[in-house]
């Protein structure tokens, strides 16, 4: 399964669903995640929190290839996305492992492909330094065997490349 989230807005959700199984689109609606670990504990992969993204650990941790679609903010990813990422803590368990030579949290749904970051907007090369490390270090967090990122000059050149 493939999944695509992205930030360009809900009318680019339609093109996109043509090369993925299931896309989310990060506007900035959603309520941040609050921190609760129920989606570890009490109902596993599952938000407390029962508005669209309620489900999203479970789509997340269901993907073998994931591709994100984000404007760079100083280096990371765009608000929108990062609390779309931050409410899918439950792809893991509270648990933890060695992956790596490294300690992470136990994978609830076990090793995945690829995770592709397509990055737009005007960004330095520090920022693209910060960005491929969150990019690596987000990959071997959530399971995916490959990464890559793309930079971008604009949101309409980043958003074919799904």
């Amino acid at each position: 399964m493939k999944t695509i989230i992205h930030d360009l807005g809900k009318e680019r959700n339609e093109r996109m669903l043509a090369a993925a199984d299931y896309v989310i689109c990060a506007d900035g609606r959603y309520a941040p995640c609050q921190g609760c670990f129920r989606c570890w504990t009490k109902h596993p992969a599952a938000c407390e929190m029962k508005d669209e993204l309620y489900r999203v650990s479970r789509i997340l941790g269901s993907s073998e290839d994931l591709t994100i679609i984000t404007e760079n903010l100083y280096g990371g990813y765009s608000p929108a996305v990062k609390n779309l990422l931050d409410r899918s803590i439950g792809t893991s368990t509270p648990f933890s492992t060695y992956r790596g030579g490294q300690m992470h949290h136990t994978l609830r749904y076990g090793k995945r492909n690829c995770l592709r970051v397509v990055v737009y907007g005007d960004i330095t090369e520090a920022e693209k330094s910060t960005l491929k490390l969150i990019v690596e270090r987000n990959a071997i967090n959530m399971g995916y065997t490959e990464h890559s990122v793309r930079f971008c000059p604009d949101a309409e050149e980043a958003g074919g490349m799904t």
